[in-house]
């Protein structure tokens, strides 16, 4: 008897190989959607599912729908605003002038005590 390995030829895990012991395949439906930058992708869904409004554009990650002739914008982009930025949209120019005003006394005060300021 010749030795050798019952299993040779196949691999540790190794599942059916062909949809026949597999079973048939779901139902599938293919959406297109459109990015705004042209992208159509054209993912599939179970024939029962929802299909969802939008998704996302895998090539540019825009937002992208089922309507090729209005697709949806892409999203806008806020700046980053700095502290100042901030300040100004609180404060007018002259209560800005009045608190510097304020705040320039009360530093001269301290020098004038004789107070060590950094």
């Amino acid at each position: 008897m010749a030795g050798g390995n019952a299993i040779r030829g196949s691999r540790v895990g190794a599942g059916p190989m062909g949809e026949a012991e597999r079973g048939d395949s779901a139902p599938r439906l293919h959406v297109s959607y459109f990015c705004a930058s042209g992208h159509e992708t054209r993912p599939a869904f179970a024939v029962d599912a929802a299909i969802p409004e939008s998704w996302d554009c895998p090539r540019c990650g825009l937002p992208a729908n089922t309507d090729a002739e209005n697709p949806p914008p892409p999203p806008k982009i806020v700046p980053y605003k700095t502290h100042l930025a901030y300040v100004k949209e609180r404060r007018t120019e002259a209560e800005a002038k009045e608190i510097l005003e304020e705040a320039v006394a009360a530093l001269r005060a301290r020098r004038a005590a004789g107070e060590v300021i950094y």
